[in-house]
């Protein structure tokens, strides 16, 4: 097994292509340790000393580092635990575990406008997030304004603020006029 790492707009990011698919469908975030009871192969990547948060997508993982921890450092172990849980022939995430399909429900006098953001979010904005190892996806709409929830290798990177305000806030405005502003959540 040759697993490839790319490297993300977020310098404490790393993203690991283990050549197969992590998840069939959605996504999966860990934030820390215990989040990832559900799934084996996050579990075996927290056991690596300076990984604080683990993120799958369809085709890749990213494991996010504390500041006090060189990648050259914890690479090799990142690796080694991957292959050997692909190896184990373990599953990515136990049976009952759901994955997220990422946009949160919404109903109201909203919902065509909240259906067309989804529609931009999931065509132009989640593939390209995607492919620097993160996800982006709708949290709310009130008066005008987008809540929008990052993860991955997004969550806590540099450049979010200005993906945010200077991508994804021009994109949607551009073409959805009841949109006039895009703000992060925490979830």
């Amino acid at each position: 097994m040759f697993i490839q790492t790319e490297s993300t707009p977020n310098p404490a990011t790393l993203k690991f292509l283990p050549g197969q698919t992590v998840l069939e469908v959605g996504t999966a975030d860990f934030p820390t340790a215990e989040a990832a009871e559900k799934s084996p192969l996050a579990s075996r990547i927290f056991t690596v000393d300076g990984v604080t948060g683990v993120f799958f997508g369809n085709d890749f993982v990213t494991v996010t580092k504390s500041a006090d921890v060189q990648w050259d450092h914890i690479k090799p172990a990142i690796l080694g635990t991957v292959m050997q849980h692909y190896q184990s022939g373990q599953p990515v995430m136990v049976s009952d575990a759901t994955t997220a399909s990422g946009h949160a429900e919404h109903t109201g006098e909203d919902a065509e406008v909240v259906n067309q953001i989804k529609d931009l979010l999931d065509s132009r904005v989640r593939p390209a997030v995607a492919q620097d190892g993160g996800d982006i996806t709708f949290h709310g709409f009130d008066r005008g304004v987008v809540y929008l929830h990052m993860q991955g290798a997004c969550a806590g990177c540099p450049s979010s603020t200005l993906t945010l305000k200077m991508g994804i806030e021009n994109l949607l405005r551009h073409y959805i006029p009841e949109v006039t502003e895009v703000r992060p959540v925490a979830v």
